[in-house]
């Protein structure tokens, strides 16, 4: 039996434009939103921690999975950003999405971004939901034009674009603590030749409950008690793609079957026993930079929410940098 060929990214031809429009309009979003002060992310601004890891690649994996990152046993240094999704700073009892942003650290070979090729650092996202939440890049930027406009835009665009607000109430949910929700990437990536989703499935004996009466911080205070006892672990994890029609490229709103292509682990994440709520690590935090396109060639950014993240995500970052008058960096150790 032939296997049915991989799917092939397909760039609509307007593309640039609601890139370039999704840009600004996220510009405009965070100079709306901090008036005064500091310049914050225009998603993910609200952060629970910045901490400390070690990224530990398995040893005997299978040919097909020993590519890039994956290809020899070892361990790099890591930092991980903890983070609520919503472009606004809310109660952390809100529902909401969820980010685990990993920046490893150490890792040789030229980069996929022309201006920092040489940076030593590859970055991993993730969030707590396994779909995106719109299909392509002028949906998403219909979505944060509705959100940043008038009721009667909300209104015509959710009555207009029902998987939307699907993918919204499935995705935005309350959690008891960072270091015990799964995470995904959602959107594909290469491994070599072939495209991949990333997982980061968490270890947890005796789950933490959500306060009755939760602080406003409490998911930060939920990681400060956690690590003051112990590491905390994840399994990092990749699923293959095997069928190109129920696991699109190009649209990743939609969910690829696990029972179709299980995940298979190719790395350890150690969390280590730390103190990190300093002023000094959560201003470092505040001002480090995650992309997917921080990454080996080997891994490259598949579908147009990720084309998109790379001339978005430089842009707001330069941004946000040339307003708080703070350098851009890309770490190369633990040391701050």
């Amino acid at each position: 039996m032939l296997e049915k060929p991989l799917a092939q990214e397909i760039i609509p031809p307007n593309e640039p434009q609601v890139i370039e429009d999704l840009t600004a309009r996220l510009k405009a979003k965070i100079m709306q939103d901090n008036p005064a002060g500091i310049m914050r992310r225009d998603a993910h601004p609200k952060m629970h921690g910045l901490v400390k890891a070690e990224f530990i690649v398995e040893t005997d994996l299978p040919e097909e999975l020993r590519i890039g990152l994956f290809k020899e046993p070892q361990t790099y240094q890591a930092w991980i950003r903890f983070s609520n999704a919503s472009g606004t700073i809310n109660l952390d009892k809100e529902n909401d999405i969820r980010g685990m942003a990993i920046k490893l650290m150490g890792v040789p070979g030229e980069k996929l971004l022309e201006a920092e090729k040489h940076a030593q650092t590859h970055d991993l996202l993730l969030i707590s939901a396994s779909r995106f939440v719109t299909k392509d890049v002028a949906e998403f930027d219909g979505l944060v034009k509705a959100l940043t406009g008038s009721l009667s835009a909300k209104i015509v665009f959710f009555f207009s674009h029902w998987r939307v607000v699907f993918n919204l109430l499935r995705s935005m949910l309350k959690f008891a603590n960072p270091l015990q929700i799964r995470y995904f990437s959602a959107t594909p990536y290469l491994l070599g030749n072939r495209a991949v989703k990333y997982s980061a499935i968490p270890h947890v004996a005796a789950p933490d409950s959500i306060p009755s009466n939760p602080a406003d911080d409490y998911l930060r205070l939920a990681m400060v008690r956690q690590l003051q006892i112990g590491d905390a672990f994840f399994d990092f994890a990749v699923q293959l793609q095997t069928d190109p029609e129920v696991m699109p490229i190009e649209d990743p709103g939609v969910e690829w079957p696990e029972a179709l292509s299980p995940f298979r682990k190719v790395a350890t994440i150690r969390i280590l026993q730390q103190a990190f709520d300093t002023e000094a690590q959560n201003a470092f935090g505040e001002h480090l930079s995650f992309t997917p396109w921080h990454a080996l060639p080997e891994h490259r950014p598949l579908g147009g929410i990720n084309r998109a993240r790379k001339i978005v995500y430089n842009a707001i970052s330069t941004f946000r940098h040339e307003m708080n008058q703070i350098p851009r960096i890309e770490p190369n150790s633990w040391d701050i």
